[in-house]
């Protein structure tokens, strides 16, 4: 009979479960990198309306650019608190995806002992007929010699 572990569903299961988490984790690091690069996107945009203020701009729109720039300013700040919230939650799911694969090494380990286990009890049970034939074939011989010598008598 082969073996056959009576946890296989639950196996498969908790490696489905991990397989999900594993995609959530792989979406809160898109997510992470998307603010990043608006992040990026926004320095660069101030960086060039500071250029572009000590270049080529009038006295006279110097406030509107200050007024622009500390916009730019509050947005890189508020993208900043949403980095960090999407780290935060990134950090939450790879916690949460170690877990799953504590969860399925638990069982996999408990499927290798009980493998293990299956094949000593195999080898065992296979010993044991075979220790039967033995038994037979012995007594079947002694039984040939016993004739044999009742046949020459």
């Amino acid at each position: 009979m082969p073996f056959r572990y009576r946890l296989q569903k639950v196996l498969d299961f908790r490696i489905k479960k991990k397989e999900e988490q594993l995609q959530e984790v792989l979406k809160a690091k898109q997510e992470v990198d998307r603010i990043q690069r608006l992040i990026d996107d926004n320095n660069n945009e101030i960086s060039g309306v500071i250029h572009t203020m000590r270049t080529t701009a009038d006295f006279s729109q110097m406030d509107l650019y200050d007024k622009y720039l500390k916009h730019l300013y509050e947005k890189g700040e508020e993208l900043e608190k949403q980095k960090q919230e999407a780290i935060n939650i990134l950090e939450e799911e790879k916690a949460k995806l170690v877990e799953r694969e504590k969860e399925v090494k638990v069982l996999e380990k408990h499927k290798e002992k009980a493998l293990e286990t299956y094949k000593e009890e195999e080898k065992i049970l296979e010993n044991k007929q075979l220790s039967e034939v033995a038994v037979q074939k012995y007594y079947r011989k002694t039984k040939e010699k016993k004739e044999e010598e009742l046949n020459e008598n």
